[in-house]
């Protein structure tokens, strides 16, 4: 290797410009956007507090946004709504309720401006373990995207589960009951 590119590799991080280098992303924004077109059905969003762990396994990417949650929610459920592909089942956790001011101070501001971010997207609440036990499990065999964020408040991530915008529960039951009928038509004839 040139000791000219050995210094450039070197010097990459420091002066990307005078490499020829040009950096590839323009921010949290971009990168969000650039995994939702990737992201379907069963994958996770986690839009993350601060001391949110890092993981280590494969199918977890993290992006880090300077920006508080409720920031980053709308703009996450925005991406998601130019998508279309996808619809997101919002979850935060049942102790989020419970989180006294005098404790967390902020956290009072942080449920009104958390609810105001929702799109009117209705939320489930779940204890926080079963949120990271759901989004540990699927992260085995699908992709999890967490954007960590600046929010220092307990119990404070939302999690997002992907569902298809095309297709919703009612659609499934309507198909599956119409499937059944099927097969009882079938197995109910008369034998010739």
């Amino acid at each position: 290797m040139s000791p000219w590119l050995r210094r450039c590799l070197v010097l990459t991080p420091l002066l990307m410009p005078g490499c020829g280098v040009v950096p590839q992303s323009g921010g949290w924004r971009d990168d969000l956007a650039m995994h939702a077109a990737q992201l379907g059905y069963r994958n996770w969003i986690v839009i993350a507090e601060a001391s949110f762990p890092a993981h280590s396994r494969g199918g977890v990417r993290q992006i880090n946004a300077d920006e508080e949650i409720p920031v980053v929610v709308d703009e996450v459920l925005r991406t998601l709504e130019r998508t279309e592909h996808v619809t997101p089942r919002i979850y935060v956790s049942r102790e989020l309720r419970s989180v006294e001011n005098d404790y967390a101070p902020g956290i009072d501001e942080f449920r009104k401006r958390l609810q105001g971010s929702m799109h009117a997207h209705e939320t489930t609440e779940l204890e926080q373990q079963s949120l990271l036990t759901l989004m540990e499990d699927s992260n085995k065999t699908f992709e999890v995207l967490v954007i960590r964020t600046k929010t220092a408040l307990p119990y404070s991530s939302v999690f997002m589960e992907l569902q298809p915008g095309y297709w919703n529960a009612d659609s499934e039951s309507a198909l599956r009951d119409k499937l059944e009928r099927q097969r009882m038509e079938k197995l109910a004839r008369p034998i010739p």
